[in-house]
């Protein structure tokens, strides 16, 4: 029970810092510098108002100086980020398999929200995490996939930490090209964007992590869950046939099950 309680911990502290992120990013501001501050009156917070999900319910949800209304994003970012690393332990234990789940997780959950409030997906966190994914498929490897069948052909039989590295290389470029692809066609039928150059970034971080296989999985799932959600706003809400969701929130969520309860992680 400890390692499960100190991972929720760690969660929480985490996600305080990836709605740093998640608020700052977007307008591009530094994650560092200066001070979390009020969104309204701009006080700055103090430490004892910045412990994740405790200040927030005994402030009522509310700014301790202006009275203002906080966003219950906060809490359920951290909530969220406690819960999964959680579940990331009990499936992969204390492992570097659990280490880059863990890093893959906590960056789809801020990828997915800051889609969902700015319909952004900044570069730091998409190209970032491409970088981050292709670095540890050298440490913890993929399983071999197409890139080693190709590289077979070619007669090459490298190392398995290079063909990891290999995998998570192709399975990034073809993924992201995969989804190029189809935001293409998409503007040339409808003549209006479907999906941005940021959904494209992303799906390169999620091939380099998940592998090719698993990122189609994601795409598959995403698109299959923003087009029942899409469908039931529209009925509901009385949304016109143009209202879109953003794909990126539905493409975070999927790849987070793929990478907590998948098998090429």
């Amino acid at each position: 029970m400890v390692i499960p309680f100190l991972a929720f911990l760690f969660g929480l502290l985490i996600g305080s810092f990836l709605n740093v992120c998640i608020h700052r990013l977007p307008e591009e501001e530094s994650v560092v510098h200066p001070r979390s501050r009020c969104p309204h009156c701009g006080q700055p917070i103090r430490w004892y108002d910045n412990i994740p999900v405790l200040s927030f319910v005994l402030l009522a949800g509310r700014c301790r100086d202006c009275q203002a209304a906080l966003s219950f994003l906060y809490p359920v970012v951290e909530l969220a980020t406690g819960c999964l690393f959680v579940l990331v332990v009990a499936r992969f234990g204390l492992s570097m398999a659990a280490l880059k789940a863990a890093l893959f997780v906590a960056l789809m959950l801020a990828l997915g929200a800051t889609d969902l409030l700015t319909r952004l997906l900044p570069d730091e966190l998409t190209l970032g995490g491409a970088g981050a994914g292709l670095a540890l498929s050298l440490v913890h490897p993929l399983q071999p996939g197409l890139a080693s069948l190709l590289l077979g052909v070619l007669g090459w039989r490298p190392s398995p930490r290079l063909g990891s590295a290999a995998e998570s290389l192709l399975a990034a470029t073809v993924s992201a090209g995969l989804l190029y692809l189809i935001a293409e066609l998409y503007y040339r039928i409808r003549f209006r964007e479907g999906m941005g150059l940021g959904d494209v970034k992303m799906m390169a971080m999620i091939g380099a992590f998940l592998g090719l296989r698993q990122a189609f999985l994601a795409v598959i799932l995403a698109s299959i869950a923003g087009t029942v959600l899409g469908l039931l706003f529209i009925l509901l809400f009385r949304k016109g046939l143009a209202y879109e969701l953003p794909f990126g929130t539905f493409l975070a969520f999927s790849s987070i099950v793929l990478a907590v309860w998948g098998s090429e992680t």
